[in-house]
């Protein structure tokens, strides 16, 4: 298909991110008089898809596998049934990134959050203490995915004090290596032409926990109401859930937004590369040490511990890291016959080295009762 009729006959998917990329993978789909069109929400099996012709209900029996990942989420591309009742999704295209997290069930099973995305918004509220740690955690979700994360910190009205806002800022930016950090107030408009110029090139994903000012600062970016809002509890700064489902918008500056439901677990999936990126200073570190395979623990020319002792690694950055890499690892070997049986050995190892290490103390402790 030609640039020109790409974006004739779907020139109303393009405010909705269509391009001759997507056109091109349609052509199959166009041949047999499928309709194009992009998934906007989700919920129970029923989908809303924005088309060329508007909006249409459609169902997503025909794909809906047993894999979690491969299920129809907004912000997809899709081929519907051009006529019906019920109408059914056939397929959906190939997805170029996907932003994926394990569930909070026992059985940590995959699930998708959002498709197609170029810009993982991290949305942290001022009103509340900062979480460092969540914030790694979620752009280590976001490199993963293959879209480029942006930090906000929304509510910066509620911080008087200019100097205090920049030092946060920093804060962040020291856990947030190659990610832009921006301070914006949803009620004031401060910092909202800067976020909506990052925006307005793609899709992006709006994250965060409940009461992060999420839904404000998506109505704020599309200039109405459109996403209900509630007030945090006094008590915390904590939120309720506004948003229930992922919802696709279309933005007036150019750019669609995805809003999501507020976040209280953000659970890594084979994230071993998006873990690497926001820790990537310790990442350098450690291949300067000694051993190639070194814990970082006591080993002799360490440079990720020579770091913390001088004071150019901190304890809290360190600890962080070394839990989201023992989680990834855990999540991974389930389904990695060899990542396990590795784990099996190191902790065999620490389990060795601990006995060796009581066996050598009870013998000292033998001796100091003979000796005396």
């Amino acid at each position: 298909m030609t640039s020109t009729s790409a974006y004739s006959a779907f020139s109303a998917l393009v405010p909705y991110g269509w391009d001759d990329a997507w056109a091109d993978s349609f052509a199959p789909y166009d041949a047999e008089g499928l309709v194009a069109g992009r998934v906007v929400r989700v919920d129970r099996g029923q989908c809303d898809v924005i088309t060329a012709d508007g909006v249409l209900r459609a169902d997503t029996a025909f794909v809906t596998p047993h894999d979690p990942l491969r299920v129809v989420c907004t912000g997809d591309w899709v081929a519907v049934e051009p006529a019906g009742s019920p109408r059914y999704v056939r397929t959906y295209l190939p997805r170029r990134t996907a932003f994926v997290r394990s569930t909070s069930s026992k059985r940590s099973e995959g699930q998708i959050l959002a498709a197609n995305v170029d810009h993982a918004v991290v949305a942290a509220s001022l009103a509340a203490e900062l979480d460092l740690g969540r914030i790694e955690r979620f752009l280590a979700l976001a490199w993963e995915s293959g879209a480029q994360p942006v930090v906000v910190l929304t509510k910066a009205d509620l911080v008087p004090d200019p100097v205090t806002v920049a030092h946060l800022v920093q804060d962040v930016e020291t856990v947030a290596p190659g990610v832009p950090v921006l301070p914006v107030s949803s009620q004031r408009g401060e910092g909202l032409d800067v976020l909506a110029a990052v925006v307005s090139g793609g899709t992006s994903v709006l994250l965060g926990q409940s009461g992060a000012g999420k839904s404000t600062l998506a109505n704020a970016l599309i200039g109405e109401d459109v996403m209900a809002v509630q007030a945090t509890r006094d008590m915390d700064g904590k939120g309720r859930h506004t948003t229930t489902t992922r919802n696709l918008l279309a933005l007036p500056g150019g750019g669609v937004l995805i809003d999501t439901p507020g976040l209280r677990g953000v659970g890594l999936w084979d994230a071993q590369s998006g873990v690497g990126q926001v820790f990537s200073e310790i990442e350098e570190l450690a291949a300067r040490c000694r051993f190639h395979d070194c814990a970082h623990v006591a080993e002799p020319g360490c440079a990720v511990i020579g770091a913390l002792e001088s004071g150019e690694l901190t304890e809290r950055r360190l600890d962080s890291h070394r839990k989201l890499v023992r989680e990834n690892q855990w999540i991974v070997a389930k389904t990695d016959a060899r990542v396990r049986a590795e784990l099996r050995r190191e902790w065999k190892r620490k389990g060795a080295e601990g006995r060796a290490a009581m066996e050598a103390k009870r013998g000292l402790r033998r001796q100091d009762r003979q000796e005396r």
